[in-house]
Order: structure tokens, then C-alpha cells, then sequence
């Protein structure tokens, strides 16, 4: 079953798996902050006000020197700004110096609103060994749609294809997922006839097809 599926998916994987992050940031600092801004927020709008934070606060060592309230008139605009205004100012405490970021999965998620998600994210993008897959929404949506995972809840998506997946592909199969998501394979109306899961995928082979048989 893996080596049919690691087969099946690596038309997928090499449209999507070395795709950077959406996220328009120029050192694992800005990374680190934009995700934890993006957090029910696109990231359209979190690379839009970005520019306009880094200027404010350059460095770690630079947030680290503000109130929460101080980042107020930048991302008042971002959902649960004072919460996230808080995590912000804590994490760049707790770090001090950008060369201080954290390398792995056990030492990002004991930072301020950062989750498996966030950590997978983070190390993906750093170009370090993988310790986990991103399971964001759209792979929430996606990897059930296929069949290669079951069920809602992230970290158990995330542990079904950890064990389907060769640790090798982790950082490439979470945001190829994504990106499928984000692109073709969306909440409604997923474009799924140009889509290069299509043959194997069973939100189309089952319940499209049988939709059609029944017309």
C-alpha cells in the first residue's frame, strides 16, 4: 500500500514539494513572527502589513523591547491581535537573539503560539531534517478528499502520513497537500479534472463519478 501510494503521490510532489511557503519573509525572524500573525488570517494580508512591522522591529532583540500594546496600530487589523501581540513580545523575550531560534520540533512548540503546525512549517522552510509533516486546513480538507488519511483532527492526519509517507518526503508532502488545496482542491467547487491526483483520489473517483452515473 505505501509504495502504491508514495507512486500514486509523487506526480503531486514534484509539482508542489519544493514550493516555498506563501509567506513573504526574508530570514527564519520574520518567518517566525509571520506565522504566528497568520494564524486564522491569509497570508496575503499578513505579507501586505509585514513590511511595516520589520521596520519597526527588526530583530528579535528589537520586539523584545516593546509593550504588546506598542504593536497595536500594525496588526490591529490581524484576528486576536492582542492575544498574538502578547505571544509575540513573550516568544522574542524568551529567544533574545535572531541567532537563537530554535532548530527543533521540541523547542519551537515550547515557544508562544507555536504548535506542530507552526514547528513543522518553521523547519521546513529553515531547510532542516523534517520531524513532522504540515497538516494546515487545507490538508485538514485534502488528504481525507484522497484517501490517504481519515478523520479531522490535524496531529492524527499528520501521524497517518507520517507512516505512509518516507521521512525523507515530510517537508515536501505537507505543503504539496497544501498548495493542492489552496490551488485546485478547494472547500467548494475543486477543480478536480486538471488535477494530478485525479486517477487516485477518491472525493472523485466515488463521489463525482457516481454523481455522474446517477445524471
Amino acid at each position: 500500500m505505501e509504495q502504491h501510494w508514495m507512486e500514486s503521490l509523487e506526480p503531486l510532489l514534484i509539482q508542489y514539494g519544493k514550493r516555498k511557503h506563501p509567506l513573504e519573509y526574508k530570514n527564519r525572524y520574520q518567518l517566525l513572527v509571520m506565522i504566528i500573525l497568520s494564524a486564522q488570517v491569509s497570508d496575503r494580508n499578513i505579507n501586505k502589513l509585514a513590511p511595516q512591522f520589520f521596520e519597526a522591529y527588526p530583530s528579535i532583540n528589537s520586539l523584545a523591547k516593546a509593550a504588546p500594546e506598542d504593536l497595536y496600530p500594525i496588526i490591529h487589523t490581524v484576528m486576536n491581535f492582542g492575544k498574538k501581540s502578547e505571544a509575540l513580545v513573550k516568544m522574542a523575550q524568551l529567544i533574545g537573539e535572531d541567532d537563537r531560534i530554535p532548530t527543533t520540533m521540541d523547542e519551537l512548540t515550547k515557544l508562544p503560539a507555536i504548535g506542530r503546525k507552526s514547528a513543522n512549517i518553521i523547519i521546513r522552510e529553515s531547510g532542516n531534517e523534517a520531524e513532522g509533516i504540515v497538516v494546515d486546513l487545507h490538508v485538514v480538507r485534502v488528504a481525507p478528499r484522497i484517501g490517504i488519511a481519515e478523520g479531522d483532527n490535524p496531529e492524527k492526519i499528520e501521524k497517518q502520513l507520517m507512516k505512509l509517507v518516507p521521512r525523507d518526503r515530510w517537508n515536501e508532502m505537507g505543503m504539496a497537500l497544501s498548495f493542492l488545496g489552496r490551488e485546485i482542491c478547494r472547500p467548494t467547487d475543486p477543480d478536480c479534472k486538471i488535477c494530478v491526483m485525479n486517477k487516485v483520489c477518491n472525493y472523485y473517483n466515488e463521489t463525482l463519478k457516481s454523481f455522474s452515473i446517477r445524471q
